[in-house]
């Protein structure tokens, strides 16, 4: 079905017409890039939600840190078999781990990640706040520069990318909604 101009109906393109259509865009060195390293960040919040069972005194904390798992764990999924069906190099399991700001905004350092580890009850709970918000916010950055640098216009990776910009802002509101409410 082809959309007609504004106020006019669509109609079924014959198979003569849609075998003249343009192919839809290939990926780019962008969109593999993007794969990659959200990989990579997708990772490092997973570590991230792994403390909490035994360091949160939250049930909300808990509770969102489970819906992080979930989504991220599918995505990262996701991620690996777009790689996969394009050819495309998997990372390797510790790529996340160097030269975490320099590469990707919102990583935790080495530092960070110690001093999350270390916390225990309300300590932990602000703690995982603030770094997982700054962590989502760095990704919300990595969606941008993925189009930035003139990738997802395979449609495929500007799915993927409008909806991990979506999920993530959804997640950063929820996280400050419990920041404060923890905070009153």
């Amino acid at each position: 079905v082809q959309p007609g101009a504004p106020g006019q109906s669509g109609r079924v393109l014959s198979p003569a017409e849609q075998s003249q259509l343009p192919a839809p865009p290939k990926h780019t060195a962008a969109d593999t890039q993007f794969m990659q390293r959200m990989i990579a960040h997708h990772v490092q919040a997973l570590d991230m939600t792994a403390l909490v069972a035994d360091r949160s005194v939250s049930k909300d904390v808990s509770l969102i840190a489970k819906r992080i798992e979930t989504s991220q764990r599918d995505e990262i999924a996701q991620m690996q078999q777009w790689l996969t069906d394009r050819g495309e190099q998997l990372p390797g399991p510790h790529e996340h781990h160097a030269e975490h700001d320099a590469t990707m905004p919102g990583m935790l350092t080495p530092e960070q990640l110690a001093q999350l580890v270390k916390a225990r009850g309300e300590q932990f709970d602000r703690l995982f706040l603030d770094f997982m918000i700054r962590h989502h916010e760095g990704a919300l950055t990595m969606v941008q520069q993925l189009y930035a640098a003139g990738g997802g216009l395979e449609p495929a990776s500007d799915r993927f990318a409008r909806e991990v910009d979506a999920d993530q802002g959804i997640e950063i509101r929820s996280m400050r909604e419990l920041q404060a409410r923890l905070a009153g």
